[in-house]
């Protein structure tokens, strides 16, 4: 950090909590050179130890449980009962990644599971809206979304620039823009025949600590994601079978 930085404060203490297991050598010495540099006295106290073993929920509590179950429960109502889905651009991705690693509804901690069964078994024509940052309908039972912000706060507590990148390029790739609306199964189509690899878009090579770093783009630096490319091909023939089907169709 330079001098004058500007972080969020979960950002700063995640970073220190990341970077700083320990003050030796920060707020006290194993030598005393001068009355200058006797450190702090709690510095061999273990206090910071102390408060670094309680990790980070002890300063920024995650979402209450019952609140992400309730959430769920009216973001799947709001899910079924729309003419119009919204979604933010990458997680058309994440989606066939959940679905390649076998993952079905109910799924807690996103409704992008449901969000295809509604596509695949109920309305192949249901409209897709390209949204900004952590929408609700598909995000808002997840852990790390900050409501407030209406942002994905995982990497590092930040608002989501990571994730904010990823949408843009997917919507580059895809020749789309925020507010964009096709039918899903149009849309899925579209993606698969200009994306056979997650590395288009997900890969990340800034180094850790970085708000732009997450173990999703280290992982695509060398192979894109398999899961995706396991869904892609099984959800290809999906959407082949329901060619023909009609909205409302089982």
């Amino acid at each position: 950090w330079p001098p004058g930085v500007t972080l969020p404060a979960r950002t700063a203490l995640r970073m220190i909590h990341q970077q700083i297991p320990s003050v030796a050598g920060l707020c006290g010495y194993a030598r005393v050179t001068s009355a200058a540099w006797k450190g702090c006295p709690s510095a061999g106290r273990s206090a910071y130890a102390k408060g670094h073993q309680k990790g980070l929920d002890a300063l920024l509590p995650p979402r209450n449980k019952e609140e992400l179950v309730c959430e769920k429960a009216a973001s799947i109502r709001a899910l079924h009962s729309a003419k119009v889905v919204t979604i933010r651009p990458h997680l058309l991705m994440c989606a066939v990644c959940q679905y390649g690693d076998g993952l079905r509804p109910p799924y807690a901690e996103d409704n992008l599971p449901e969000w295809l069964e509604l596509i695949l078994h109920k309305n192949p024509d249901v409209l897709i809206k390209m949204a900004r940052q952590a929408d609700w309908m598909m995000c808002a039972p997840c852990p790390h979304r900050a409501a407030t912000l209406n942002a994905c706060v995982n990497v590092l507590g930040s608002g989501g620039l990571s994730n904010e990148k990823r949408d843009l390029d997917m919507l580059q790739i895809l020749g789309l823009e925020f507010g964009s609306t096709m039918k899903a199964r149009d849309l899925l189509r579209r993606m698969f025949a200009r994306i056979s690899s997650t590395q288009a878009v997900c890969v990340r090579n800034n180094g850790c600590p970085s708000v732009w770093w997450d173990g999703c783009g280290e992982y695509n630096l060398k192979k894109g994601n398999v899961s995706y490319t396991k869904g892609r091909r099984e959800l290809m023939k999906k959407l082949a079978a329901v060619r023909h089907k009609t909205p409302g169709a089982s």
